[in-house]
């Protein structure tokens, strides 16, 4: 049946496939036990969409702009995290505060084992002009949210079926969160500093079944740090470099190091490597309205053997006006 853990005693103890399943795949993903906390799961083509690491970019395109991406982690072993994500922002035009509020809603689902959680955020961003033509601008950002996080034991095994301890539906529990960025932006040049599950320290995500407790994996807050540029060598070649710093606080630093060669406009080659001991390989077609990118994560530590990493992305933008020959956007 896949994932399983023995119940003895009204005690839970993981049996041997859950433990060579659902604990190896925690091992690779770096969640922290000890907090019983996770650590964010991180899509390999977050650069195309940044309102999954910070609320302040809502509204950044200027146009009204639909994200979808759907990553497959360690797909050697059973029950490794499956996570997808969806996404809408834009700006909310007026006469006095046009181009300056943008506005975005998030969704995510992230299954890992029998654990999932669902995800729902909606973002709002000022956007202070830094210069006449409105150019350059500095966002501040707060995103409010909720998760719910669930388990269905239906997915496990146990040597006692009849004790008293197993739940006999799936249990979940509701709790909601904040994040906060900062953003500057310019043709050239982007900065961004965000905060992400502000209030995941102090939400209760445990459930109860008969008198008995049961504990689920929560996010843990985290640090984002990001920027990158932009060097044009002709008309049909441009390079863009990126970094991301990532931080819970409590492990080791996360730094994702990225880099696209985009030819003529529309085809973009890359890849990145991160800390963790993790590569990816990234294409993606990028039209003026239409975007479908394609990512493979290899794992090189000893753990290599957990399989690789596949991620999609979608984007589609809806045109309001703007002048993109003038301020093409690769932020």
């Amino acid at each position: 049946m896949g994932a399983n853990t023995e119940i003895v005693n009204g005690h839970a103890r993981p049996g041997r496939k859950f433990l060579h399943g659902v604990y190896l795949c925690m091992i690779l993903m770096g969640i922290g036990f000890s907090s019983k906390a996770q650590q964010n799961i991180q899509f390999s083509q977050y650069i195309f969409n940044e309102l999954t690491i910070n609320p302040a970019y809502a509204g950044n395109k200027e146009d009204w702009n639909l994200n979808a991406s759907y990553r497959q982690q360690w797909s050697g072993i059973p029950g490794a995290p499956r996570t997808g994500s969806i996404s809408v922002d834009g700006l909310i035009r007026g006469d006095e505060n046009d181009r300056r509020v943008g506005v975005g809603v998030q969704a995510m689902m992230d299954k890992l084992g029998p654990q999932s959680a669902v995800s729902l955020y909606g973002s709002y961003a000022y956007r202070i002009p830094m210069d006449e033509e409105g150019l350059s601008r500095f966002s501040l950002g707060i995103g409010i949210g909720a998760t719910q996080y669930k388990i269905d034991p239906t997915t496990f095994q146990y040597t006692d079926q009849n004790d008293v301890a197993i739940p006999v539906a799936a249990a979940a529990s509701i709790a909601p969160d904040a994040r906060f960025g900062l953003y500057y932006y310019n043709p050239n040049f982007y900065f961004g500093l965000s905060v992400m599950d502000l209030l995941s320290s102090y939400t209760n995500t445990s459930y109860s079944w008969k008198g008995y407790k049961f504990e689920t994996i929560k996010k843990a807050p985290h640090v984002y740090l990001s920027g990158g540029t932009i060097f044009t060598f002709s008309d049909n070649f441009k390079l863009k470099p990126s970094l991301m710093i990532k931080s819970d606080m409590k492990g080791p630093i996360n730094i994702d190091f990225n880099s696209f060669l985009i030819i003529a406009e529309k085809i973009w080659v890359g890849g990145s490597y991160r800390t963790t001991s993790n590569a990816s390989i990234m294409g993606v077609l990028n039209a003026p309205k239409f975007r479908l990118g394609y990512s493979y994560d290899l794992n090189m530590s000893n753990l290599a053997g957990a399989g690789p990493s596949h991620e999609i992305s979608l984007g589609i933008l809806f045109p309001s006006g703007r002048n993109e020959d003038a301020d093409p956007r690769y932020f």
